[in-house]
């Protein structure tokens, strides 16, 4: 995997591909540059060396096919302009135009002009090679940093890859995610405890399955725990449950003894009489919850206890919350998840946080930095740690 840090891109057009796709309010103003700034290393770089750059990205999820006022990039490439210091290039007029053209053809070295959004076109999405190949003929090499759309199989992503053979790259925020999953996938130091969380196990079951031969510690939280405790006869109350996913919860279970993969699943639960802020509360044992109460957070003997396997462990993969984490009443579970994660990476443990409410806990926290890696991409590092090839990244190393 070549590094762009080790190329040269004076007098280069590149196609850089970011994840622009930020919020924004009412009035399109953005409200989280997060995304953005987490791409500008790379432009900086390409920038410093005298590239021209085109970007490409997408916003929102158009559905007409061609340009959508509502969706447009615009108040993106106003903000991209503060962030670079200085004008960028950005017309609202689409391929075949004839403006975009033109305006790709006379940039200079030092210049950034902006495509309009890329799901405009509905080849984009479809992963239409004669979209990619007119694509290409903007620039004369390619670089992908956008690792939160690298598990689609998109003209941009990935397709457009193959028109440049030797002149594709990753960029910063790429290489950085790739290198961390590609560690904690296959080179993770041990022992390794995976926290899970989530709603549902339907929606984990690839990883969980993917992990069994790569963790020591496997700690199912979030609702999903619920499955598990009902499948070993607990009464769960009104608390989450897949009933069609009991009996593969029992499988679960039982691999991960056969294959000596050490499991924990909370024991007690901060339960509430309403799904709200001002519920009333009680700590009770997980397996013991009354018929009109429902589960909302880790009690403390859990998180205790969760605290000391991630405290024993020299890597931490942690994926999902361990309640109702966006109701601030039952967050305390996943707030003193983040710490233990912390703290272990402060011991030299090699800490990893991915998915939205896990990413927003430590952000939330102020520790993210306290983390080894922290990744920006939620649908794409799900199916990188349930084994899947990533379009995205594979493109660029073939």
């Amino acid at each position: 995997m070549k590094s762009i840090s080790e190329i040269n891109f004076k007098g280069r057009k590149v196609l850089l591909r970011v994840d622009f796709n930020v919020p924004v309010d009412e009035n399109k103003n953005i409200t989280d540059d997060t995304r953005m700034r987490e791409s500008m290393p790379t432009i900086e770089k390409l920038l410093k060396d005298g590239a021209a750059v085109i970007i490409m990205a997408h916003f929102g999820r158009p559905k007409k096919g061609g340009f959508e006022p509502e969706l447009t990039l615009q108040p993106v490439a106003k903000h991209l302009e503060e962030l670079v210091g200085h004008k960028v290039v950005f017309t609202q007029e689409l391929l075949g135009s004839g403006k975009p053209e033109e305006l790709a053809k006379n940039l200079q070295g030092g210049e950034v002009m902006l495509l309009e959004n890329i799901r405009f076109y509905p080849e984009e999405t479809k992963g239409g090679v004669e979209f990619a190949e007119q694509l290409s003929k903007l620039g004369d090499c390619y670089v992908n940093d956008a690792f939160g759309a690298a598990h689609r199989e998109h003209s941009s992503t990935a397709v457009i890859a193959r028109f440049f053979p030797k002149d594709k790259y990753f960029g910063f925020l790429m290489e950085h995610e790739v290198r961390n999953l590609e560690k904690l996938m296959h080179d993770a130091p041990r022992p390794f405890t995976a926290i899970i969380g989530g709603s549902k196990v339907s929606s984990k079951i690839g990883i969980l399955e993917n992990l069994l031969d790569k963790v020591d510690n496997m700690v199912i939280i979030g609702g999903m725990r619920y499955t598990f405790t009902k499948a070993m006869g607990g009464k769960i109350g009104k608390s989450i449950c897949e009933d069609d996913k009991m009996s593969l919860a029992l499988d679960l279970m039982k691999r991960m003894d056969e294959k000596g993969v050490k499991y924990y699943i909370p024991t007690d639960s901060v339960i509430a009489d309403n799904f709200s802020n001002d519920a009333n509360t009680k700590i009770v044992a997980s397996n013991a919850v009354p018929d009109d109460w429902e589960s909302m957070d880790c009690g403390p003997d859990s998180v205790n206890a969760i605290r000391e396997i991630v405290l024993k462990s020299k890597t931490i993969l942690w994926n999902g919350p361990a309640g109702v984490f966006e109701i601030p009443a039952f967050a305390k579970g996943t707030h003193e998840i983040a710490k233990a994660v912390a703290e272990a990476g402060k011991q030299g443990a090699f800490t990893t946080v991915g998915g939205g409410d896990s990413v927003a806990a430590v952000k939330q926290m102020g520790i993210a930095d306290k983390m080894s890696y922290v990744s920006t991409g939620g649908g794409a590092m799900l199916e990188y740690l349930e084994g899947k090839t990533l379009p995205g990244i594979a493109a660029i190393k073939d």
